[in-house]
């Protein structure tokens, strides 16, 4: 059935043929054509995805075997066929041990990347914490100079006070200045020692 007329159908294939139809993949798109078809057909059948981590599993080699039969060498006298078994094993020891290498280097950074991110954190505790304590004296100071009466505090640099509103009456008319306040001696910050 290789010519090219109606004869080159198969049997199964052939509207004339009671036999049932075979489902065959011709080509790439006709398999994924039929895969969707099957899907289609039941909808409401779960589909199981495979899990990535299997595909990562698959992909490591075995690990070497306990016991080593029939050992070999490179060395002359072995037989040609020996020297293929040698290279093949040579090469899945040295594929073992470049993937041991790996796992250790990856390891190593994990460790490195969660030392990081601990030290970020505690840096970050940190600062929050500094702010946090900034925040509640301010509001404390706040909260001080309200339950005061409502007094202006006095300015930073000791030279002027708050401003105050002066009113003089001379000559009838009543005149309204603003001054600054006097401001009271400051107290020493610190410890003082005084003799006796």
């Amino acid at each position: 059935m290789s010519g090219e007329g109606p004869e080159s159908i198969p049997t199964s294939a052939d509207s004339r043929s009671k036999r049932a139809v075979k489902k065959r993949a011709l080509t790439p798109v006709s398999a994924q054509a039929s895969n969707v078809d099957a899907l289609f057909a039941r909808p409401d059948q779960d589909i199981r995805i495979p899990d990535s981590s299997t595909a990562v599993a698959r992909s490591r080699i075995a690990p070497p075997p306990e016991i080593v039969t029939n050992v070999q060498g490179s060395s002359a006298g072995a037989g040609s066929g020996e020297f293929h078994v040698y290279k093949a094993s040579r090469r899945r020891e040295y594929e073992r041990l470049r993937q041991m290498d790996v796992e250790v280097k990856q390891e190593q950074e994990n460790e490195e990347f969660e030392r990081k991110r601990e030290e970020l954190a505690r840096k970050d505790d940190e600062k929050t914490r500094r702010n946090r304590e900034k925040r509640e004296k301010m509001k404390a100071r706040k909260a001080k100079a309200k339950a005061g009466g409502g007094a202006a505090k006095a300015s930073t640099n000791g030279t002027k006070g708050p401003r105050i509103a002066v009113t003089r009456a001379d000559d009838g008319e009543e005149d309204t200045e603003i001054k600054d306040a006097p401001v009271a001696a400051e107290e020493p910050k610190g410890l003082v020692i005084e003799d006796d």
